[in-house]
């Protein structure tokens, strides 16, 4: 067995198709300085061949799997108009005569080079994304033709030395069963798409194997564990041809829960929402059941634009989300950019922590038309069914109410057009900052509910980057001091009586329920695909039993011997 990294969850087992290795041949000589105009012009030809290709490719993927996954094209494109990369490659054609293409594979060394001396595998694994652009400029400019993937075949594994975005957004799912890469890791572009698109995938292999694989191997692998085996023996083709099956039959049984209530043994009950960025999730959402839209990410909508979108374009996109989920509420996330989320016609300085930065609420905050704009919209649809606003990245009593005198604007501008709305519309906060977890009982004087984002308060309770590689392991979602967080949080909304829910990743993990159950935090927002999962968990739980462990797990002091006592906790309970 070859202990790879388990990137995209699932298993896997058929022979191997192994990727050929493209070869440059570029030319030796430099040129002549009258020639350059004429290298010039074959640059900018091939950057306008290759931004073209990456949008039809871009376009394709949005169509498999939704805005969000498809943003990583956007990186794609960052690349060809970065001033520093495009400089490079300029300067190298002005000033040493090289050929485009020369130039161009100079550049993309140069930078992939300096990318890996990092010490942050995250940014390791950005240098990916230069080689990918670069290599489809180059193949531009050589005139080299695309490597295609086999259709008329049996289904296969694919094996690469590294995948990119770009190859991995051709890919039919129907004729891949599954990735192996020599390099890669989770954070890497081509493990997203891959968990996006539900192919397993193993990465980080290239240093294990004893020798190559070749095309006709067969393999069998496990991207949960990270599990590779090469020409395995009948009994390990046998577990995981049943794994494979124990997969399927688990899924069809998941499916028939989906318009059962989320109750558990002894009768408590939740309420599950799907966290979405697009109208096309709302069909996933309700296919699996969801009593409604916890958290829409409004800034998807704010992308793929030349300018911001008009109050009319996002009153239809609400009015549909709220038509389409037939009363069950739907909260809206007023628009969270900055950081890692960024709009080319709005360029933000650049900053040194800008998730520390300027982002969220202050941005808005600061630009309040962009705010007013939204407001009015959500407002506009609030009379097509039960619609909720969530102001994010609040820190300060004086953010919210800020932006609740904004709302109160805004009401008075729809009222002076004749207008109506829904005048009982809730406004909440996101608790992702810790100073909002530390003043939570004054923060729910101000506000409807509570929402809590996970994702965002570990990171920053725990000062953990949790996109960076090299300190993943310290990214700790049961950590005392989280979960002491959570409790400040709900008790604080309870006092106020004001409810609160949960809606980053903790939300979908099984592990967490006992946590719930021992809050009184009833209300969950996750991933579309993660609601079924979750639903089966809550109904072979029993509340009585679960609280009991993780009263335990509140006096514990190592984040590991909380997940430990969950996990088996999980494991103890039907399946």
């Amino acid at each position: 067995m070859i202990q790879g990294i388990g990137a995209a969850a699932g298993v896997a087992f058929g022979k191997a198709f192994v990727l050929p290795h493209w070869e440059l041949d570029l030319p030796e000589s430099q040129k002549d300085a009258v020639d350059l105009a004429r290298e010039f012009e074959r640059l900018y030809e091939g950057i306008r061949t290759s931004k073209n290709e990456i949008e039809y490719i871009k376009n394709e993927f949005k169509e498999m799997v939704g805005d969000e996954e498809s943003h990583i094209f956007d990186a794609h494109l960052a690349i060809l108009e970065d001033p520093v990369f495009m400089n490079e490659i300029q300067g190298l054609i002005e000033r040493q005569y090289k050929a485009a293409e020369v130039a161009v594979k100079e550049a993309i060394d140069h930078f992939v080079t300096m990318f890996d001396l990092l010490d942050d595998e995250y940014m390791k694994e950005r240098a990916m994304d230069i080689k990918d652009v670069g290599n489809r400029l180059l193949k531009h400019l050589l005139g080299a033709p695309e490597v295609t993937l086999p259709s008329d075949t049996q289904p296969y594994i694919l094996v690469a030395k590294e995948l990119s975005p770009s190859q991995l957004a051709h890919l039919n799912p129907s004729h891949v069963l599954g990735i192996v890469t020599m390099a890669g890791g989770k954070t890497s572009h081509s493990a997203i798409m891959a968990r996006a698109i539900g192919i397993p995938l193993v990465s980080g292999v290239e240093n294990r194997l004893e020798k190559p694989i070749q095309t006709g191997d067969y393999l069998a692998l496990d991207g949960e564990k990270g599990c590779l085996y090469v020409n395995p023996d009948t009994e390990v083709i046998e577990h995981y041809r049943s794994l494979r099956e124990q997969q399927l039959q688990k899924k069809e049984q998941l499916q028939l829960l989906s318009s059962v209530d989320a109750v558990t043994k002894d009768g408590f009950s939740f309420r599950l929402a799907a966290n979405m960025n697009s109208l096309k999730e709302l069909d996933t959402a309700l296919h699996h059941g969801a009593d409604g839209v916890g958290l829409f990410r409004t800034e998807f909508l704010y992308m793929d634009r030349q300018d911001f979108p008009t109050e009319e374009e996002q009153f239809q996109i609400y009015r549909q989300a709220a038509e389409r989920m037939a009363g069950a509420p739907v909260v809206i996330r007023t628009l969270d950019i900055g950081g890692d989320k960024q709009l080319e016609y709005f360029p933000l300085a650049e900053e040194e922590n800008p998730v520390l930065g300027y982002r969220g609420i202050r941005i808005t905050l600061d630009r309040t038309e962009l705010l007013h704009t939204q407001l009015r919209a959500i407002l506009r649809a609030s009379k097509h069914g039960q619609m909720k606003i969530l102001y994010p990245m609040i820190s300060s009593v004086d953010e919210l109410k800020q932006a609740n005198a904004v709302l109160k604007q805004c009401m008075e501008e729809l009222d002076g057009r004749g207008i109506p709305y829904d005048r009982d519309i809730e406004a909440g906060i996101m608790i992702e900052v810790p100073a909002a977890a530390m003043i939570a009982d004054m923060l729910a004087k101000e506000c409807d509910f509570f929402s809590i984002g996970t994702n965002d308060l570990v990171q920053y309770v725990l000062a953990v980057d949790r996109m960076n590689e090299q300190i993943a392991s310290m990214y700790q979602p049961f950590h005392p001091a989280v979960l002491r967080m959570l409790r400040t949080t709900v008790d604080a909304a309870k006092e106020a009586g004001i409810p609160v829910s949960v809606c980053g990743e903790l939300a979908g993990d099984e592990r967490a329920i006992p946590l719930w159950l021992e809050l009184g935090v009833n209300q969950l927002s996750m991933s579309p695909l993660s609601l079924l999962r979750v639903k089966h968990r809550i109904l072979n739980t029993a509340a009585a039993s679960a609280q009991q462990e993780a009263k335990a797990c509140f006096t514990l002091s190592s984040s590991t011997d909380i997940e430990d006592r969950l996990s088996r906790f999980a494991l103890a309970q039907p399946s």
